[in-house]
């Protein structure tokens, strides 16, 4: 047998292949996974609960039937754990709130019963922004959710637990929701692959709303055939979510293999100011995809700031509708930092609300015929900034620190607004030695080209996935 603590740093395709081949269990895997997320949990603060005991029985499980010949799926016996804002029954979901009630759930999300069915384990609920609202992963009931690479920084939000999870190694894998930027932010802060997927691509049933009209769920991991893996695990219509869009969904991990042939690539020329070392990493990136697949044209998108300004405006009226009575009745429970940002919403107008529906098809359309014309993927950085301290990006500071808020979502809200799919994949290190992350935009539906096309770029540019060279990783294992 394989050491299970070794096989946490794998890939999670890599490892399901030792699992199925029978080099490793899934009850030894899930231990080590346990193992690696209570060492990991006073530094980085990922996980709300380990469900340990369940994860083991669901593992036990899992391996009477494998030695039966029964394999469920690519996941079978794959830890995984995942933003506490789905529901899962005989668990209560808290959102990361003092708000709601703490009873278990009676049905679970959509994605988790389909992970399940896929083989997966449910390793436990994870850290996120109160409310799923914030881009920092602090939280002043849950406490800061740490930066895997640097403890003193931001693990991004709002789901923080799933990308430090993922990218200490206590997980192979995690669900996030992304309503701005969400998923992608944590993502690229930690290292990892992210991806927001067409609006309706996967079902919502069962997740805790931020903005119904904006909201993806979608999955993180270190590499781009795992987010492969799980998006074919989860993608598809679902009669419990109206919104779900009625597609076919391909096998995107065969297709890893030929969906990125021939794309013709483009750049985001009006990304406005960009950190030095980001824009280093995006022309490093550039010239590799380059030498692929041909000259990298530069594209304008001049309704950038107009996208995040009407994607703003339909994420404050949504989420003020959810929460407008809890405000008035439980106000004192919200953070300043939740409250200040939600409260606003009472008071935009309902003609510009409805504005920002309206024009939505209007401006993607246009996107897709000026921006997108002769281009399959656009690229532009995640962050035009480096990933901030913990102290920088207070939430609680107040109007001291909207700035920070409002560089860290500057490109990743308006393509929510838009509704399409985008991936973030890691480009390098920034000056501080901290990941950067880069956004591969593409058509509706484009999941599979977009997952296929930094599959092929990232050996190309060197980038490693270990979660050995993470801080939190390290000081779980005893290292220096």
């Amino acid at each position: 047998m394989a050491d299970a603590a070794d096989i946490l740093d794998l890939p999670l395709a890599r490892a399901a292949e030792r699992v199925r081949a029978g080099h490793v269990t899934s009850v030894q895997l899930t231990e080590a996974a346990i193992a690696r997320a209570e060492a990991t949990q006073r530094l980085g603060n990922a996980f709300v609960e380990i469900f340990a005991d369940r994860a083991l029985a669901q593992a036990e499980m899992l391996d009477r039937d494998l030695r039966r010949g029964q394999c469920y799926g690519p996941l079978h016996g794959i830890p995984l754990a995942h933003k506490d804002c789905l529901e899962r029954i005989g668990k209560p979901m808290r959102v990361g709130s003092v708000v709601t009630d703490d009873l278990p759930g009676t049905a679970s999300a959509t994605v988790l019963t389909r992970l399940a069915a896929a083989g997966a384990v449910d390793l436990g609920r994870l850290h996120l922004n109160e409310m799923v609202a914030g881009p920092t992963g602090q939280n002043p009931h849950l406490g800061d959710c740490r930066n895997a690479w640097d403890p003193a920084r931001i693990s991004g939000g709002s789901s923080s637990g799933s990308a430090v999870a993922v990218a200490s190694g206590a997980v192979f894998g995690a669900l996030g929701s992304d309503t701005g930027g969400s998923t992608r932010l944590p993502a690229a802060m930690n290292g990892l692959f992210g991806l927001k997927g067409s609006y309706g691509r996967v079902s919502r049933a069962g997740c805790f709303p931020r903005a119904f009209s904006l909201d993806c769920v979608g999955p993180m991991a270190r590499t781009a055939e795992d987010c492969a893996l799980l998006l074919g695990a989860i993608a598809g219509p679902d009669p419990r979510d109206p919104s779900t869009l009625d597609a076919p969904v391909p096998d995107y991990v065969a297709r890893l293999a030929d969906a990125a042939d021939g794309s013709r690539l483009a750049v985001l020329a009006d990304t406005g100011e960009v950190h030095p070392d980001i824009a280093v990493a995006l022309d490093r990136v550039l010239r590799v995809a380059a030498d692929i697949f041909g000259p990298v044209q530069r594209h304008a998108f001049p309704a950038l700031a107009t996208c995040y300004a009407m994607g703003d405006v339909i994420s404050k009226v949504e989420a003020a509708t959810l929460h407008g009575a809890w405000m008035a009745e439980r106000g004192e429970h919200y953070s300043q930092a939740v409250f200040s940002r939600t409260e606003p919403g009472l008071h935009i107008p309902a003609p510009r609300y409805l504005e920002a529906l309206l024009l939505r098809a209007k401006v993607l359309q246009r996107f897709l015929d000026e921006t997108m014309q002769g281009c399959d993927v656009l690229i532009c950085p995640t962050m035009p900034v480096p990933t901030p301290t913990r102290v920088e990006a207070d939430m609680e500071q107040g109007e001291r620190v909207f700035p920070v808020v409002a560089a860290l979502t500057r490109l990743t809200r308006p393509f929510s607004y838009l509704g399409v799919p985008v991936l973030t994949m890691p480009a390098g290190l920034d000056g501080n030695g901290m990941p950067i992350g880069l956004q591969l935009i593409g058509r509706p539906l484009g999941e599979a080209r977009l997952l296929a096309l930094a599959h092929r770029l990232t050996p190309l540019i060197g980038w490693s996935c270990s979660p050995s060279q993470t801080a939190l990783a390290r000081a779980g294992a005893g290292m220096s």
